[in-house]
C-alpha cells in the first residue's frame, strides 16, 4: 500500500500540538513559544500549504533567497535570518528581515549599528552562541558571551532581545539548551531561540520562546 503524502499542514498542527504538549508539561503556557518555520531551500509548493494554513513567521538563512522568495509576498508576514550574516549583506537584511538572529562578532555589530542608525529602523537582534565550541560553526564561545552582550549594548548601542544557539548534532540538546538559558539569564534576556526538527520539545522544557523547525515541518528536500 503506497503512504499517504506528505502534508505540511497537518505536519503544522502536529507540531503546534507537540509543542504544546511540552510546554504544558514545563509549566509554561503554550502561547510562549514561537514557530519558526524554516523555509529554507523549500519549493513554493511546500512552503504555500504552510502559509495557507496561518503560518506567519519564517526563517531563511540567506538573504538573497529569502528576498527571491518573499519580496511580493511580504505583508503580514514576519522574517527571520537565522543563517549566518555577511557584513556587506547588513543593509539588506535590515530592509528584508523582521529579526536577526545570529549576531556573532564586534564587525557585524558595528556594521549593524551604522546602518540602523543611517536606516532608522531596527530589527529585532538575537545573539548567537556557539554552546559546543565548535570551530565549523558561527556565534560567539560561552567565555566571550558576557562581554560581548555588553560590548552590543555599550559600545555599539544596540537593543538585543535574546540569545539564538545550534547545539552539536552528535551530543545531547539538553545542557546546550540548560547553558543558553544561564547565559541569558544573568544577561537580563528572556527570548531563547533554539531546538529544532529533532529537538524542540526538548527546547520548551529547557526555556525555549522560539523554535526553529524545518525538515518536520515541510519533509524531507
Amino acid at each position: 500500500m503506497t503512504a499517504p503524502a506528505f502534508d505540511p499542514a497537518t505536519a503544522r498542527q502536529d507540531i503546534l500540538d507537540r509543542i504544546a504538549a511540552a510546554a504544558k508539561a514545563a509549566g509554561r503556557a503554550p502561547a510562549d513559544v514561537t514557530l519558526v518555520a524554516v523555509s529554507k531551500q523549500q519549493p513554493w509548493e511546500q512552503i504555500a500549504p504552510v502559509l495557507d494554513a496561518g503560518q506567519t513567521i519564517f526563517g531563511e538563512n540567506r538573504v538573497q533567497e529569502a528576498a527571491e522568495r518573499w519580496a511580493e509576498r511580504r505583508e503580514g508576514l514576519e522574517l527571520r535570518l537565522i543563517g549566518p550574516l555577511q557584513t556587506n549583506k547588513a543593509r539588506e537584511a535590515l530592509a528584508l528581515f523582521d529579526v536577526i538572529e545570529t549576531v556573532d562578532r564586534p564587525k557585524l555589530a558595528r556594521v549593524l549599528a551604522e546602518e540602523i542608525q543611517k536606516a532608522s529602523k531596527a530589527p529585532r537582534l538575537y545573539i548567537q552562541i556557539n554552546t559546543g565550541e565548535e570551530p565549523q560553526k558561527a556565534g560567539v564561545i560561552p567565555p566571550d558571551a558576557d562581554a560581548f552582550i555588553a560590548a552590543c549594548r555599550g559600545e555599539f548601542g544596540l537593543t538585543i532581545e535574546g540569545l539564538m544557539c545550534i547545539p552539536p548534532e552528535a551530543e545531547p540538546p539538553g545542557p546546550h539548551f540548560a547553558l543558553l538559558a544561564k547565559i541569558a539569564a544573568r544577561n537580563g534576556l528572556t527570548k531563547l531561540s533554539m531546538g529544532m526538527s529533532a529537538d524542540f520539545e526538548t527546547a520548551v522544557r529547557f526555556g525555549a520562546t522560539s523554535v526553529r523547525v524545518g525538515s518536520a515541518l515541510f519533509g524531507s528536500r
